[in-house]
This record gives structure tokens, sequence and C-alpha cells, in this order.
């Protein structure tokens, strides 16, 4: 089987083209924008008819696309989250109509959720800022492509390499650079948050049960941790696996924390579907995954 990773050599696609890998008979093709990639793609600028080509010299019986921007302006979150995607599926049905498609979605589609509920696939999209209505987009143009296609649309994942753009990889940094200093003082924003957090491990298998899952899927999934924990247990949790002797203060006004969140206090996604369709369920707590940021020593 041939599968060819878009966003290989990124956080997600990183862990994503491992677990792979593991596959018997699979052959990972990595593709991306990095000079390390197999097939050098952007899916930003790339034009459909020069991505056909490549699609075509790839021959892939599956496609993942971990490939997008979290962070930028909202142009660059355009031409990443809904162009990228728009395009990907346009040159698929000219070079590689057969080949199943598995597209990264946000749990950012949603927008704010309501404290207690577990969101499902049915309920309504209302994303409060440009990542979130970008990722939005470029499940539309998935859902809408007619081709044998799933989007998996995934809560926050947490674990080795985790970038410091995100709120668990920042405070892995911060609190390195921090080391044992006892009189160190981490400054965060508000920490009051609900989150639902996956483990990228489990992330990755549910990529690798959409990549070989028979028949159609449904067009969209969730893929979390089917859990709402607070911000606030994350950042201490990864505070005791760094042994850190300081003190944390959160502040309202801290404006470092992460835009993509802003004007959302709860999120959790109802995950009963991912595990009727796919099999699948979480096999990490969020405690494994930030053992696992910690100790895997940052950005790899």
């Amino acid at each position: 089987m041939r599968i060819l990773v878009l966003g290989s050599t990124g956080y997600l696609g990183g862990h994503v083209a491992e677990h792979l890998r593991a596959l018997p008979g699979a052959r990972v093709l990595g593709a991306g924008r990095s000079a390390g990639a197999e097939h050098r793609v952007d899916l930003a600028t790339v034009r459909p008819e020069r991505l056909a080509k490549t699609l075509a010299s790839a021959a892939p019986d599956a496609v993942v696309n971990c490939a997008g921007a979290t962070g930028g302006d909202p142009v660059t979150l355009a031409e990443a989250n809904a162009r990228g995607p728009a395009v990907l599926c346009a040159a698929l049905r000219d070079a590689a109509p057969a080949a199943r498609l598995v597209h990264l979605g946000s749990a950012a589609e949603y927008g704010p959720g309501v404290q207690d509920t577990y969101v499902t696939e049915t309920a309504p999209t209302s994303p409060v800022g440009p990542y979130g209505a970008t990722k939005l987009a470029g499940t539309a143009a998935v859902t809408a492509s007619g081709l044998d296609a799933v989007v998996l649309r995934v809560g926050n994942p947490v674990g080795h390499g985790a970038p410091a753009a995100g709120l668990p990889g920042r405070v892995a940094a911060l609190l390195r650079e921090a080391g044992a200093d006892p009189g160190a003082v981490l400054r965060l924003g508000d920490l009051s948050a609900h989150r639902d957090f996956v483990d990228v491990r489990d992330l990755a298998d549910a990529v690798r049960r959409a990549v070989t899952a028979p028949g159609p899927l449904p067009p969209v999934l969730n893929i979390g941790g089917g859990a709402a924990v607070p911000v606030r247990e994350v950042v201490h949790g990864l505070a005791r696996h760094a042994g850190f002797r300081g003190r944390i203060e959160e502040s309202a006004d801290d404006r470092a924390g992460s835009v993509r969140s802003a004007r959302v206090s709860w999120q959790c996604s109802d995950i009963t579907a991912a595990r009727e369709a796919l099999g699948w369920r979480p096999a990490h707590t969020l405690d494994d995954a930030l053992a696992a940021l910690w100790e895997g020593g940052g950005t790899p």
C-alpha cells in the first residue's frame, strides 16, 4: 500500500508518518515544504495541475493531509488551511480519484462549546477566529469533493515535539528555561478554559485506522481524548514532570496564550462515532502525553 503524507516533516505529520510505516507492506511517501521531504509540495501555493503531476508520480492508494497553518495572518491561514485542501482535492480528482483521503481538521471549527456538553459531528459550526474559519473551509472542500474522504476533526494534540506555538509546547520550553531555580516565575494567561486533549500517538493511530478501514467512512469524525480538562491541569502536570520548584502566575490580561483559543472557554468532543467507524479509542492518558512531551526534550 502506497501512502502519501502531506506535511510529513511537521509535528503531526511526523508522528503520523512514523505510525503508518509500521503497517505491514506499507510504503510511506513524505511530501511537504521541507528540503527533507521526498516530494516538495506547498499546498498554499502549488497549482492544481502541478500537484496532479506529483500525485500521478507518487501513485498513492491513500493520501493523508497533515499540512496546515496554526498561526499567522488571515491570508496565511486561508492559503494553507482553505486553499490547500481545495487544491489537493482538485488534483486528486484528476490524478488519483480512487485514493482514500484522510484530512486533519480541527475542533476549533465548532467554536465555543456549552459546559458539560459533548459536541457531536452534527453540531453547528461557529468558529470564532480566522484559524477555525479557515479550517472549516478546508473541511467543506474535502467533504464536498466527491472523493473517498474523511476529515478527522482533532482536539488539542499533545506529545513529543509539541511546538511552542501551542500552550503545552510553550510551557515545556519555559520550564526548561527555568530549570531548578526555586525563584523562577512562570507568568501565563488565564488557565481556566477547558480543552479536549489527545495524545498525538492516539491521533496517529486514528489516522492509520482511517487509512485502512474498508468501505466509505463518515465525512467527519471527532478525534479527542473524550474529556474536558482545565488547561491549568496541563500546566501543573508539566511542572510536576519537570520538577519545577518555582511559582506559576495567571493573569487574565496576559496575551501570551493561544490566539486560536480566544473566547472559547469550553471544548469537548463526543468521540463515539470514531469508535463505531474505526474501532478507535484513546489508549494514552493526558499524563502519558505530558510525560512524552517533557521527556522528548522539545521539538525534534
